[in-house]
This record gives C-alpha cells, structure tokens and sequence, in this order.
C-alpha cells in the first residue's frame, strides 16, 4: 500500500509535535514517563515564584511546580501545584519555603520534618512560610541602613561646617605649635634615657653596693660579745633588786625593817634637835677663857 504525500506530511507534523512536547516538558523538568504525585502548598505571597521552578527538599531536586493559581474565595492567599517523585514521603508536620535569588527569581522548598508514623497524601495542602531569603534579609537590613545614612548625612554636614570654619587655621596653627612642643619633648626623653637613666641607674647600684658592704660590716661586728655582757648586767642588776627586796642582807633589812626607819629617823631628828640648841646656846657645850679661869 503506497501512502500518498498528504498523509506522510500529517504524520511527520504530528510526530513533531509530540517530539517538541516531550522536548519542551524535558527542558522544563517534566517526566512524562515517571509516575509524579501532586500536592498544593498555600502562600499568602507567591513572589517571583513561576510555572516550572525547581522543587527542591534538602536541597535535592525532587520536582517542579506545575501551577500557581490564586484563591479568589480567599483574597490574600496563592495556592501552588508541585509535582514531585511519587516515591517522595513528605511527612506531616513539614513546611514549605520561598526563598528569593539575588538576581531575581524564586526556588521553593521542603523543610521535611522527622516523623515516620504520618505523612501528606498526594492531593494535600502543605502549609507553607513566606520567603526568608538574602533578599528578606536585604529588606529587613532597610531600616537600619536608612538610620546610618541619617548618621552619615549629620557627620558629612559637621564636616562641612568644620572645613568653613573661620577658626580652623589658627587650630591647625595650634596643632602644629603642639606637634613642635611633643618634638622638643620627645628629643628631650630620648636624651634623659640615653644619658641620664644609665647615671641614675649606676648610682642606684653603687648605693646598693654600699648597703652590701655595710650590712657585711655589721655581720662582721662581735654581736654576741655585746649581748652576752648586756645580759650579764640585767642578770647582776636582777641580783641586786634581788638582794634589796630580800631581809638576809642589811640593805634588805634596811629597806623592809620599819624599826630600823623608826630608829634611823628618831636619832637624825636628836641630831637635828641638838643642832638646833647648839646653834642657840653655844655656851652651853663651849667655854673659852682670856685668862684660862673657868666659871
């Protein structure tokens, strides 16, 4: 049976497209010949999330997203369609995640969680978090960054004001009388302690010799000889308090005896007394005679 010419064009152009279907499904990570599972994620912002974007759980690349479709009953909210390895087990309890590129675009992302007694069935609603991403970062760092401009604007105006300042060359004049000063000073310093630091240092150690020397000397000095006789005259001046507390001798009895201070005071009184009548009544005691007759 011979084709005719319309036929094999018809057959040619359908085998095209099914060859450009499967190709463009390939180039966008659709395999039409593996078993997928479908599963809708809800967001309240999708981003720049689009048809096709990479699925990706632990970073591995498990699927696509086959659609973004939002909620009219539900004003605010953006459910989206990923087709995933049949094989896949999302777990209960796991999240999905947008994370925003640097230069545009959005990956979404299976935060699977631990549990292995539950886990979504294909169809489900997966619950899912707004992106967290570089650029949120970015758009949280905003503020922040809008308050050190203000810094920056209010230090570049007192700059400003300071380099139009009638005042600054008679600073800078100051400042540079100043660095001539710390100069001076500075050569100064450096003479002290090339020069005078080691004088001072030798006297201090001669000064230290000296000490060495002297408390040599001292050692060398017959201490014990000094303290031996020192404790001789504490012992014989013991004995003498010993001596004179005690009524064995006569200082002792002197000292401890009332009668013999009775005594003692009686006979200096008499001899006071007979002073006293000799210096009245001499005549009593002595006689003299021109003529050595005796009355």
């Amino acid at each position: 049976m011979k084709l005719s010419k319309e036929l094999k064009i018809g057959v040619t152009g359908v085998v095209a497209l099914v060859v450009l279907f499967i190709g463009i499904n390939f180039l966008k990570g659709v395999n039409l010949f593996s078993n997928q599972s479908t599963y809708y994620i809800r967001f309240s912002n999708a981003k720049a999330l689009s048809k096709s974007s990479t699925v990706y759980a632990d970073g591995i690349n498990v699927g696509i997203v086959s659609g973004v479709l939002y909620d009219y009953r539900r004003p605010g909210e953006v459910f989206v369609q990923i087709a995933v390895d049949h094989k896949l087990r999302i777990p209960k309890g796991s999240t999905a995640q947008l994370d925003e590129a640097m230069l545009g675009g959005c990956t979404l992302n299976l935060l699977l969680a631990t549990n292995l007694q539950e886990a979504y069935h294909p169809g489900d609603t997966i619950p899912g978090s707004d992106a967290t991403g570089l650029m949120a970062k970015a758009a949280d760092m905003v503020p922040q960054l809008e308050g050190v401009v203000a810094k920056l604007d209010t230090l570049l105006a007192s700059l400003n004001k300071l380099a139009t300042d009638s005042s600054l060359p008679l600073i800078m004049q100051n400042t540079e009388g100043v660095t001539a000063n710390l100069n001076r000073s500075t050569v100064q310093l450096n003479h002290l302690l090339e020069k005078d630091i080691p004088l001072m240092a030798n006297t201090f150690t001669k000064a230290g010799e000296n000490v060495v020397t002297l408390t040599d000397r001292l050692n060398q000095l017959q201490m014990q000889t000094t303290l031996d006789s020192l404790n001789n005259a504490i012992s014989s001046m013991h004995q003498l308090m010993t001596q004179v507390q005690s009524t064995d001798g006569t200082l002792g009895l002197m000292m401890n005896d009332p009668q013999i201070y009775n005594n003692l005071n009686h006979t200096i009184q008499s001899a006071d007394s007979l002073m006293n009548d000799l210096k009245n009544h001499p005549k009593r005691y002595v006689h003299f005679s021109v003529f050595g007759k005796k009355q």
